[in-house]
């Protein structure tokens, strides 16, 4: 049996991946291409990094792992959650203790403990997980932090649970591998060049069951220029590839070795409007009410004290342009507003339970809209105000800052949404009908030969109907 790569280029729309395969740029991944299969692929809702990140490695969506968007209320804790959407806005909520929920909470205090990763799934089952800089890295090995003085200095944890061969930006290395500062320069693609030196020094000497490749250079590029504009810094990504293929002595002998799976987290969409998602709660601190909003997604809370209902918040969204659909839930029912007419929808023994405009989701707009949205309100940590941005449209950070001119994601259209999946160097085709991120764990566990977790076979029956 192969082990088994899964690349995951962040932010990689189809489109973009497409046009660099017609173009001749991508001469690593347009062999893994030749070789296997390619499709597209769904993601969760909201379609940001740390959600979509969790989705991969849980197999599961927000209901299950607990992980709601960039930036969320903690209802405990009585305070914001910021894992980055700018340095700005995790200034605004406190730049240490923002390092230390991205870092840190993330993975051992916010992601469920109901969930299991694929990570600890594969420690479970006797094999050698790996991860370069992947996000959500919950796993059965302590590794201790590299830095322990400045973990000291800011009370971090001085060690954090990964995967058995475990790198993280530098501050977390299993083994010395001899690759330089991650950090030096983003634009220039040295995250992925970091993730290439590990990566041809794990494949050299065969040191993984499984890996997981986390490549986040190309969406850092695509938000500043936009998705059409970013094809270049994907060549980086490319090259990055090619070179664990040169490691294990070419193409050929790395299929021999290695299944490969090469995917995107979300997809990216361009966008030229700005809009403060507070601006439609003007009495938010008299109300008790608290907005939060990133790229393309948005959340709405009702603080303890507060007496107005779901519903009347997601009313007050009614003709801002940028606001898309607005999700709430209401008797036992998921509600989506758009253009003033609603949808009530939710799962039943056979199918759907639909009431109301039903074409407000429409499948070709919104892939798996009603079970993606289901999911993201019954996410505990999750607003209880959902809301997905129009076309075009970025919600501001808490700092204001945004990407207008570039590119986005977040919201539950298409663009957001859709993903490239290629699969090569198994001996059958590994993936389901219509697959979304939270397939690749399972697919994963079971190419290996891992019993996949109860948590990771949640998807509801009737979603895709």
């Amino acid at each position: 049996m192969k082990k088994l790569v899964l690349a995951v280029i962040d932010g990689l729309t189809p489109e973009a991946l497409e046009q660099g395969l017609a173009e001749g740029r991508l001469p690593a991944l347009g062999a893994l291409r030749e070789a296997g299969t390619y499709t597209r692929a769904t993601t969760t809702f909201p379609s940001v990094t740390p959600v979509c990140l969790t989705s991969i490695a849980t197999g599961a969506h927000p209901d299950v792992h607990h992980i709601p968007h960039l930036v969320w209320y903690h209802r405990g804790e009585e305070r914001l959650i910021e894992y980055g959407s700018s340095f700005s806005a995790m200034r605004a909520v406190g730049a240490r203790r923002a390092l230390q929920d991205t870092i840190f909470n993330m993975n051992h205090a916010h992601l469920s403990r109901d969930a299991t990763t694929v990570f600890e799934a594969v420690e479970d089952g006797g094999r050698v997980p790996a991860a370069i800089n992947f996000t959500c890295y919950r796993g059965r090995t302590r590794h201790p932090i590299r830095l322990p003085h400045l973990a000291r200095r800011n009370r971090w944890y001085e060690a954090a649970y990964g995967p058995r061969r475990f790198f993280f930006f530098n501050l977390f290395e299993s083994d010395v591998t001899g690759a330089p500062l991650a950090v030096r320069s983003r634009l220039e693609g040295s995250i992925d060049d970091y993730a290439a030196r590990v990566g041809s020094w794990l494949v050299t000497r065969d040191g993984f069951d499984f890996l997981v490749f986390y490549l986040p250079d190309y969406d850092y590029v695509s938000h500043l220029e936009g998705p059409d504009a970013a094809v270049h810094a994907l060549e980086r990504s490319d090259r990055a590839v090619a070179r664990l293929m040169e490691a294990a002595g070419g193409f050929d002998e790395f299929l021999e070795r290695y299944a490969v799976l090469v995917c995107s987290d979300h997809g990216q969409t361009s966008v030229e409007r700005l809009w403060r998602l507070q601006e439609a709660y003007p009495d938010a601190a008299r109300e008790h009410v608290l907005a939060a909003a990133s790229n393309r997604a948005g959340m709405v809370y009702r603080l303890p004290g507060c007496l107005v209902e779901a519903r009347d918040l997601a009313e007050r969204l009614d003709g801002h342009p940028a606001a898309d659909v607005v999700l709430f839930r209401e008797d036992g029912e998921a509600v989506a507003r758009r253009e003033r007419e609603e949808l009530r929808f939710a799962p039943g023994p056979d199918g759907w339970r639909l009431g109301g405009d039903t074409a407000l989701l429409d499948t070709e707009l919104y892939p798996n809209g009603l079970e993606r949205a289901w999911r993201a309100l019954a996410c505990p940590n999750a607003g209880d105000v959902l809301v997905s941005a129009a076309p075009g449209y970025e919600f501001a950070d808490l700092a204001g800052r945004h990407h207008a001119g570039g590119g986005s994601h977040g919201s539950l259209l298409v663009g957001d949404s859709t993903v490239p999946l290629v699969a090569a160097g198994f001996d059958e085709p590994p993936l389901p009908p219509d697959p979304g991120i939270t397939d690749l764990g399972p697919v994963a566990l079971k190419h290996l030969g891992v019993q996949v977790p109860q948590s990771m076979s949640a998807r509801i029956a009737t979603a895709r109907a």
